[in-house]
């Protein structure tokens, strides 16, 4: 569960009278401080990423993203397109991805 649910679900307990206010404001400072996001969590999944062999178009670069990031694979694609339309660099940066992005090993 990410940070932005857990403190979306407290605010809703607090809303239903389930916490008080010092409960609330306390879990939250709790949950904020304990880095469970932020820098760890981003190298972590930085290292997870791979290129996908079964979602791809041409390198799995957008697969890759879309699993590690939970965004639909559609939306990084969009994304590409947009910036290779308007600032010219999605070309490139989608280039030094396929390169230095591992495949994701295939088993069996």
């Amino acid at each position: 569960m990410s940070v932005s649910e857990e403190i979306k679900r407290l605010h809703e307990l607090h809303q239903s009278g389930a916490l008080s206010d010092a409960e609330f404001a306390a879990a939250k400072a709790k949950l904020l401080s304990s880095g469970s996001y932020g820098g760890e969590q981003l190298s972590n999944d930085i290292s997870k990423l791979r290129r996908s062999n079964s979602d791809r178009w041409l390198g799995g670069v957008c697969g890759g993203l879309g699993r590690i990031s939970g965004v639909e694979t559609w939306i990084w694609r969009l994304l590409f397109v947009m910036f290779v339309l308007t600032f010219g660099f999605g070309i490139a940066l989608y280039i030094l991805l396929w390169i230095f992005v591992p495949e994701e090993e295939t088993i069996g």
